[in-house]
């Protein structure tokens, strides 16, 4: 059955763009380089070459918060930062696209009697990678804890896992929040290792952080988060995959 996109997330920087979005693009793309020799048989024959991730949004405008779209892309424009994707709400274990990408781009739209509009774009600085998320945006975190378990599968040679993290909301007295990715063999996590560590954060914000590409045995990953401070709550998200 198709899939209706109702409940797209899109998450950026610190910033959860859901409300503010009616448009979301993700492109990956190979560059085709023609290798064609004389014992093709008379066929063209084609080898991949560089990589490279797009990405763009639209949608309604609005101002006034580091949550709100024009405040966040604005302080953005420019460098590089987390990207998450998820076509089908942000729950665990739904699918989510991930990446680190520059800022490239950003507009303000609209005519006189129309509602101010709004698209921004930006250019990939790692892989696009492909998995589920890890932790929903909307359950408020007010102390220390361990999210669900996740079957990823094993990460092979050459590859990567990658993992991003998006502060949405902070509360409390110097509130203090780490975050890391944890992998093991089964659902038990008797012996956990730790693969992403994230900075600790204080505000709202995003980070996106990937393992070597030396390939990770385990299968299971899960998110694990420490939370201090006097009275701290924290709304974040966190999404994992592998390019």
């Amino acid at each position: 059955m198709p899939l209706l996109l109702i409940n797209t997330r899109l998450f950026t920087g610190g910033a959860d763009l859901t409300g503010a979005s009616n448009k979301i693009e993700i492109s990956a793309e190979v560059e085709d380089k023609d290798v064609t020799t004389h014992g093709s048989g008379g066929w063209k024959e084609h080898q991949g070459g560089l990589a490279d991730t797009e990405l763009g949004a639209e949608g309604f405008w609005a101002a006034g918060d580091p949550g709100k779209v024009d405040d966040q892309t604005w302080a953005a424009l420019g460098g590089v930062g987390a990207w998450t994707v998820g076509p089908d709400d942000a729950a665990v274990g739904n699918l989510a696209y991930l990446t680190r990408a520059l800022r490239a781009q950003y507009q303000m739209t609209g005519s006189v009697g129309d509602v101010a509009g709004w698209n921004a774009g930006g250019k990939g600085s790692w892989p696009l990678a492909r998995g589920v998320f890890a932790h929903p945006p909307g359950t408020a975190r007010t102390a220390s804890g361990t999210g669900t378990g996740i079957n990823l599968g094993a990460v092979a040679a050459g590859k990567r896992l990658y993992a991003s993290l998006h502060v949405l909301s902070v509360a409390g007295t110097t509130p203090t929040l780490d975050v890391v990715v944890e992998s093991d063999a089964d659902n038990t996590f008797a012996s956990p290792i730790s693969q992403v560590t994230f900075t600790q954060a204080v505000d709202r914000g995003g980070q996106i952080g990937r393992t070597s590409a030396a390939g990770i045995a385990d299968s299971w990953v899960r998110a694990k988060w420490t939370v201090g401070g006097t009275s701290p709550s924290f709304l974040f998200v966190v999404a994992v995959g592998t390019a």
